[in-house]
């Protein structure tokens, strides 16, 4: 595990850069100029970059997105989400007819696409969930008396983050739920970071690839499993998890993941 100081040390050992947009592009209210001079390098130099985000919405509602946030368009050709995933699987008819949305509306998106039906939690043969109801959003335990007396139906997950950070505010995830459902005795369907299918579209056969991340249950652990390097950003999802980089070994253990590279945040 090495200390990079700037990414310009190793850009040229890697053909395709598997990059995080939330915790390393952005904070959920401002971009990393940092990370933005990184990308920019990057595209200088002809390097395949694509954005793989366990965002539970179509990859066009994550690009509109970036472009309120000043994002430069022609960076944002390739953004892959685990919430179009998620649909891809439920249109090839694996879960059942009639599911039932268990998130806030302004999912309602990911599902133009859907050829299912939509239905109450009663009468649904599956449930979706892409995170917490707006006027739920801290109380899993809310959650938990809600689908208790639905754990013989599958749970679909098409965020498996536990939380993020909205600049300094901590927010739980559909992770969380997922979690929750599964204590109950659930059965959930992971779409997403770390679980391998989503990287199939990310990369090809041969290409040298760099993942670039801040969870580690997700980043890193997916590049973990598809034995691709990684470089871990340590300021993000985990930053309350560690004082100094000292830490970092420690921190890895307790994730059960190893690294390559780590940086403070991501800086060219």
């Amino acid at each position: 595990m090495r200390d990079l100081n700037h990414l310009s040390e190793i850009f040229h050992s890697y053909d395709t850069y598997i990059i995080d947009l939330w915790g390393v592009m952005h904070d959920g209210i401002s971009l990393n100029s940092k990370a933005i001079e990184v990308v920019e390098n990057l595209s200088a130099n002809s390097k395949k970059i694509v954005f793989l985000s366990n965002a539970p919405r179509p990859s066009f509602k994550v690009v509109e997105f970036l472009k309120r946030l000043k994002m430069s368009e022609k960076f944002l050709s390739q953004i892959i989400t685990s919430g179009e995933a998620a649909m891809h699987a439920i249109n090839e008819n694996k879960f059942g007819n009639n599911f039932y949305h268990l998130g806030p509306p302004r999912d309602q998106s990911l599902f133009e696409k859907v050829i299912k039906n939509k239905t109450s939690l009663d009468k649904c043969d599956f449930i979706v969930c892409t995170g917490l109801f707006d006027n739920q959003e801290d109380d899993l335990n809310y959650y938990k008396e809600l689908l208790k007396g639905h754990v013989s139906k599958k749970l679909i997950c098409t965020n498996p983050d536990l939380i993020v950070h909205r600049g300094d505010i901590e927010e739980l995830c559909a992770g969380s739920i997922a979690k929750t459902f599964e204590l109950l005795g659930g059965e959930v369907i992971y779409y997403g970071k770390p679980y391998k299918e989503i990287y199939k579209m990310c990369f090809n056969k041969g290409e040298k690839v760099l993942a670039i991340g801040d969870n580690l249950r997700t980043d890193i652990k997916g590049a973990n499993n598809l034995n691709i390097d990684s470089l871990f950003v340590y300021n993000g999802v985990h930053r309350n998890e560690i004082k100094n980089k000292e830490d970092l070994p420690a921190l890895l253990k307790r994730y059960n993941v190893i690294t390559n590279f780590f940086q403070k945040e991501l800086k060219w």
